[in-house]
This record gives C-alpha cells, structure tokens and sequence, in this order.
C-alpha cells in the first residue's frame, strides 16, 4: 500500500488557465485487480496494454486505487511531478522477494488482451480467493504465476528421459552384476 501525506499547496493549473489550492491530505493507494477492474469500467478498453494513456486516464487510475473513498479528482489533479514519480514508482514495484529462473518465464502471446475478467478467471482456474483481488497486482501476478508453474511441472524433454534411463539400466545392471 502507498501511504502519503500530502502538503497543503497552491500551484497553478495550465489545463483550466486557475490556481488551485490543496488543503493537508492523507492518501492510501492500492494498485490492484480491484483498481484496474474500476478504470477498465470506466473506460470500457484494457488497462494493462503497452498503448499510451492520456494524462487524465493516467489521473483516473490513480483515483481508482483510492483505498480510502476519500480522494477526490481535484486533489488527484494537484499532485506534483515528484509525488506522481512515487506513485508510479509504487506501481512499478514488485512488492515480493519471488524470483523466477528463464525456465519457469511463461510465454504470454503478445496479441492476448489482459483484461480484469480474464484476471478473475485466471483466479478462478488456480484456486485464488476473490479476496486477492485488493492484493497489489504485481504481488498477483506473481501468485498466479507461482500457482501455474506448480501446477504444471516441467515435463521432461526426449533427451533427459534418455539420459534417465540410461543411468537406471547402468545401476540395475551393477546391482544384478549383469552385463544387459
């Protein structure tokens, strides 16, 4: 969770030609499936695609990972530069110590869509309570991931099953003193 306070200020706003003012404010942030499925339903199109957002989608999205139901789009729209690099650099956080080696990469296709519903079904199929949805999504992700590689286990290649059997008729024939 992003937890700030905010300081009062007044600074002016280029888009609306005013200044505007801003009182002390606390806000607490959640990037979740919870926050991308309340921008996803506004704007009715993916959030989690490479297309550039526009500075008020981008503005919307944070409104969306209000977990307090406090913040208002007028407060959103006072952030500095500074305090808009934290909360991105929030959301960019893996928020885990889980690693993965090249091996356990999933190869997702480049033209799949990923949307908020094809998250929840991915939940679903693995198992996840609904109650991981507030969880911060990049800690999702890694969740789900983990779910499908244990779920599905490395099959072993024609080459290692070989190597495998090999070594097994070596040392059954060592055991039995046979020569084949």
């Amino acid at each position: 969770m992003f937890k700030k306070t905010l300081p009062a200020t007044e600074r002016f706003d280029d888009m609306r030609n005013i200044f505007v003012k801003r009182e002390e404010t606390v806000i607490e942030l959640e990037h979740s499936l919870l926050s991308v499925s309340k921008w996803e339903e506004h704007y009715k199109k993916p959030f989690l695609t490479e297309a550039e957002k526009s500075d008020e989608e981008e503005l919307y999205y944070i409104l969306c990972m209000d977990t307090r139901g406090d913040l208002t789009f007028e407060t959103v729209r006072t952030l500095s530069i500074s305090e808009l690099r934290e909360i991105k650099a929030y959301i960019e956080d893996s928020h885990t110590a889980t690693t993965f080696t090249n091996r356990d990469r999933q190869s997702r296709g480049r033209n799949e869509i990923m949307t908020s519903e094809v998250i929840y079904y991915t939940m679903i199929a693995l198992e996840i309570p609904f109650e991981c949805e507030t969880w911060n999504l990049n800690r999702l992700f890694t969740l789900i991931r983990v779910c499908s590689i244990k779920n599905n286990p490395k099959k072993m290649g024609m080459k290692d099953i070989l190597k495998s059997n090999h070594s097994l008729n070596a040392a059954r024939r060592a055991a039995m003193g046979s020569r084949g």
